[in-house]
């Protein structure tokens, strides 16, 4: 399999550390707002990365973390806490915010068919882990205190900017619009990994450590859940490309320097999803979620279907236009596999050149719009039995999750349904529209959807 890292700068090889077995970590939401669905595309790149590894017989083990405290609004170590902004904003308790905030990012996170990671772990249920790594860092001269706070010191690596393969004149914090310097700070490139009251009075989340009471950095957290739950070393990192500066630099320098050795050997990160207006953002106003995709009438696998006719490195532009043809698509698709008849010997042989077509796409930077189209040529081809298309979209599905192969629920009036279909199919026939349109609006007040296809019409039962 073949990876863009962005440690190098170049598609690689993808090899682990461990022969058949991947770590792998992926950056989770800041729970005090709904995520917005150029968030969920991200966790999409995430899913299909891991879905693809388990397809190809590697045994993945992933962790993914919240975060329910640490996160400011600036990345200079500047701003407020964003849970404290939320807390401000909804009149609520921290952990009420995050809990709301996290069962909604996983109601959106399900609705696409996101596998669930092995560990989920809230950054509060991991303190003990940070003091432990802060407390290493500031015995091995990596950290220092100053004005009451932890800080790393990056004057202290020969390449803070490893993942950036920028110079340090073009990176520090205090050298950007909108970003405010911190005077405790010995160099404007270093981070906080622990805050104390000094710096927030006022915070709700605290803890007692030995540099008094106070709470982790953002950055802390993800170093210490990932090695807490899938060790010292890590075979892929992944997040969005907003994460590669400052969150995933300064992950590899606290983290190296605390564990003596290299930690991660890929990282993988996804583009953004644009609107009209450029870069999806919650600061924006109105947050478009895919419960409101839902609620609009999309299902949400739509979106999904969306994302993976385009390349995870590529920015995509969101617009309903483009979601509706999605849909469109996805519903046509469905349709046609629906119509195959289970029939027919199983030829292993075509099965198998598929297969391999299939993984080849996949393991090129998984080129999912390719491998869409593996699946169209199975689809389409007439030398395979319908017994074999249907072994390989069921396959193939495993890593594209479309819920292709949808089983029709039973309806008690289905014969009075068919009937209705055959109504409808005459009227049209006879040029009676109205007639046909009548029995069509009949049916879909009784929870019953017609399917127009180029041959027949078909019928789905609509969820409540």
């Amino acid at each position: 399999m073949k990876l863009y890292n962005t440690l190098t700068r170049k598609i690689e090889d993808f090899v682990p550390y461990e022969e058949g077995k991947v770590k792998l970590y992926t950056c989770g939401p800041t729970v005090y707002h709904y995520a917005h669905i150029g968030n969920i595309r991200n966790y999409i790149g995430h899913d299909i990365l891991d879905k693809t590894l388990r397809y190809l017989g590697y045994e993945v083990t992933r962790a993914m973390n919240i975060t329910d405290v640490g996160h400011l609004t600036s990345d200079s170590d500047s701003g407020e806490d964003k849970m404290e902004v939320a807390r401000k904003r909804e009149h609520k308790s921290a952990m009420e915010i995050a809990k709301f905030y996290t069962d909604a990012f996983f109601t959106d996170f399900r609705s696409v068919n996101c596998r669930m990671p092995e560990y989920v772990s809230p950054a509060t249920d991991n303190i003990s882990e940070y003091i432990k790594i802060i407390d290493v860092l500031l015995k091995k001269e990596y950290a220092y205190l100053s004005g009451g706070n932890v800080y790393f010191d990056t004057s202290k690596l020969k390449d803070y900017y490893v993942l950036t393969n920028h110079q340090e004149d073009q990176m520090v914090v205090g050298a950007r619009e909108g970003v405010e310097e911190d005077s405790n700070k010995r160099h404007q490139a270093d981070f906080v990994l622990w805050f104390t009251t000094s710096k927030f009075e006022n915070h709700e989340l605290l803890w007692d450590s030995p540099w008094g009471m106070g709470y982790p950095g953002w950055h802390i957290e993800c170093s210490g859940i990932s090695i807490k739950y899938l060790g010292e070393y890590l075979d892929i990192h992944g997040g969005g490309v907003d994460n590669i500066f400052p969150h995933h630099t300064n992950e590899v320098a606290q983290s190296e320097a605390y564990l003596g050795h290299p930690w991660c050997k890929y990282w993988f990160h996804n583009e953004h999803l644009l609107d009209e207006t450029g870069k999806m953002s919650k600061s924006k106003g109105a947050i478009l979620t895919v419960s409101v995709l839902k609620e609009k009438g999309y299902d949400p696998l739509a979106f999904r279907f969306m994302c993976l006719n385009s390349h995870y490195r590529r920015q995509l532009v969101f617009s309903y236009e483009a979601l509706d043809q999605a849909y469109s698509t996805l519903k046509k698709l469905r349709n046609r596999i629906s119509s195959i008849k289970d029939e027919g010997d199983v030829d292993q042989d075509s099965i198998q050149l598929y297969r391999k077509r299939f993984v080849a796409e996949l393991s090129d930077d998984l080129n999912t719009a390719n491998a869409i189209s593996v699946l169209y040529e199975v689809i389409k081809d007439e030398s395979l039995s319908g017994a074999s298309k249907l072994t390989l979209i069921r396959e193939f599905d495993q890593v594209f999750s479309l819920d292709l192969i949808q089983e029709k629920k039973k309806v008690e009036n289905e014969a009075y349904i068919l009937e209705q279909i055959e109504k409808r199919m005459e009227a049209k026939k006879n040029k009676d529209f109205a007639y046909a349109d009548e029995i069509r609006d009949e049916l879909l007040k009784q929870g019953i959807r017609l399917i127009d296809g180029r041959d027949k019409t078909t019928y789905e039962v609509i969820d409540e």
